[in-house]
């Protein structure tokens, strides 16, 4: 059990039936009335966001999320399957909890798998990934206005924004989170 008073960024409770994670608190101590806790709350399963006030006493159960390291092997239509590297047991999972940034994962990558009560609800990509340009135009004499960019295809499908001397066959360090272009590799 956890208690409202005891919350810190980042505790995972269950409250009505749905998994929330604390992203904000405040204890407040009026100078008239009982004190509260306010808080920002992620529900982790759909990603909403809400503002919720709570008495210190308010009781609530622990919700244990897993976060477990399986490698991203194939996709069969609307499946994706992973394989747990402890077990080998493999794992599919529906295209819906893949989110954007699964577009910069290739076959064999290590990706993290949030699971709770032992349903997976979404994926963490690694936070950087390493990818080739299959597809993108030439850079052309002259045309080098200070931070110009041009559309990059790499190799798992994905169009990035990308500078003007990058080229077909150079391999690039990309943020998953942010989907932007770091560095050559």
């Amino acid at each position: 059990m956890v208690v409202a008073g005891d919350f810190r960024n980042g505790v995972t409770f269950e409250m009505d039936g749905k998994v929330y994670q604390v992203i904000e608190f405040q204890h407040v101590k009026p100078g008239k009335g009982a004190a509260f806790v306010r808080t920002k709350l992620r529900n982790v399963i759909t990603g909403g966001v809400t503002e919720t006030t709570f008495s210190p006493t308010d009781k609530f159960e622990n919700a244990y999320i897993e976060r477990r390291e399986m490698q991203y092997l194939y996709n069969d239509g609307d499946l994706y399957y992973f394989m747990d590297m402890e077990t080998y047991e493999q794992e599919p999972i529906g295209k819906d909890l893949l989110g954007d940034s699964f577009k910069f994962v290739k076959e064999e990558m290590l990706c993290k798998i949030l699971s709770y009560k032992g349903k997976a609800f979404s994926i963490e990509p690694p936070m950087f990934v390493e990818l080739v340009v299959t597809e993108t135009e030439p850079g052309f004499a002259g045309n080098t206005a200070q931070g110009a960019l041009k559309p990059a295809t790499l190799e798992t499908g994905a169009t990035i924004k990308v500078p003007l001397f990058i080229n077909i066959g150079d391999v690039l360090k990309i943020d998953t989170r942010t989907g932007e272009y770091l560095s050559r590799a």
